[in-house]
């Protein structure tokens, strides 16, 4: 038996069946799982896209009962920007995932069982343990990343559920390959979305397994649910770089919601695609100022690979005060001033800035660090 097969045998013991808003029953003994923007239709034994959501004995069966990864990690590090500046967030993966990017840094754990190299390990736990160990490490955010959380939504949010009873923020790092039917089964339990918006060509997409309509009407819907939700683009040369298509982005983005947070982040050599370049400060540059030209408030660059302080920091839309200013993954200064609610104030001027500022204190966490007991 190949180490992949062995996985996939191990990780179909470690599922419980689907939540019924997850699934659709169809004619002849066949379910649509609801979960992604696939749709994927099982009959007899088969898996979705994803390979880890399958139909057994007439039962959609889904991961449940394990982590990949378990870290402590920056806020800033997922990114997100306008969410409890300095913040440490627990950030726990499974394993799978519904596209197949050739420029996957998370590639060993995105495409298990779709990639016989990506042959990676996991360990058995309880959501009660990962809330424990983001109260052992005194933190108030625990997000689901590392690999696509869409495909793992009920697990997602059995840990979810745990974090909100201790009064915790929950957060996805996603494609945005999402249905109507997953965000509302998410929505009571979650208040961070992060996209991957990876082009604004469906050609593009479908390259990487996916297309363009799903994930813009992922962004509507989540503004129109109540998500915080900041976007992530990664610029890939001879992708997704060209002046027409960024500015087709930040438009789109800007229409959406100008407010909203828009991470310019640099490509580097990985995987599948290490014949290109890596992103140049210049087009990242360039992109910045097509973003803002555009209209959008809160434009950021990532990955730079230098010190940019003026590119990572917030700056007040209406005076321009610098508000917090960072430098990779740390948080050099705050100077937001209290507004009220889930929003704070330029201390300049008064302008609100968008954003989850402020969030409780965890009461009474457990002393001695972080680890799954």
């Amino acid at each position: 038996m190949s180490p992949d097969s062995q996985l996939a045998e191990l990780l179909s013991k470690e599922t419980v069946e689907a939540a019924s808003a997850l699934m659709e029953e169809l004619e002849g003994g066949r379910l649509r799982c609801l979960a992604c923007g696939h749709r994927c239709r099982l009959s007899k034994s088969r898996a979705g896209v994803c390979r880890v959501r399958f139909l057994q004995n007439g039962e959609l069966r889904v991961p449940y009962g394990y982590v990949h990864a378990l870290a402590l990690d920056p806020i800033e590090k997922k990114p997100f920007y306008h969410v409890l500046p300095g913040e440490t967030a627990l950030s726990f993966g499974m394993l799978g995932c519904d596209l197949h990017c050739g420029y996957c840094q998370n590639w060993i754990s995105s495409q298990t069982l779709r990639d016989e190299n990506a042959v990676a390990s996991f360990q058995e736990c309880t959501p009660r343990q990962i809330v424990d160990a983001a109260r052992g490490a005194h933190s108030r955010v625990v997000i689901s990343t590392y690999n696509e959380p869409l495909i793992t939504a009920e697990w997602a949010a059995a840990v979810f559920d745990e974090a909100k009873e201790e009064g915790m923020l929950t957060g996805f790092v996603s494609n945005g390959n999402a249905t109507p039917q997953v965000l509302d089964y998410l929505r009571p339990r979650l208040d961070l979305y992060k996209v991957d918006l990876k082009s604004f060509r469906d050609a593009n997409y479908r390259e990487l397994g996916g297309t363009l309509k799903a994930v813009l009407n992922t962004l509507e819907n989540l503004k129109a649910r109540g998500f915080w939700v900041e976007v992530v683009t990664l610029l890939v040369p001879q992708f997704n770089d060209s002046e027409n298509e960024i500015r087709e982005m930040a438009r789109f983005l800007a229409e959406l919601d100008r407010d909203l947070p828009w991470h310019l982040t640099a490509f580097h050599p990985d995987y599948r695609m290490n014949d290109r370049a890596s992103t140049s400060l210049e087009l990242l540059d360039r992109a910045y100022q097509l973003a803002r030209t555009e209209g959008l408030r809160y434009v950021y660059l990532g990955n730079l690979g230098s010190t940019r302080d003026d590119r990572e920091s917030t700056f007040c839309p209406s005076c321009g005060s610098t508000l917090i200013s960072r430098r990779g993954f740390s948080v050099l200064k705050n100077s937001l001033g209290t507004a009220g609610g889930n929003e704070s104030s330029c201390s300049g001027c008064g302008q609100a800035i968008p954003g989850v500022w402020n969030w409780p204190a965890i009461e009474g966490s457990q002393a001695g660090g972080f680890a799954l007991h």
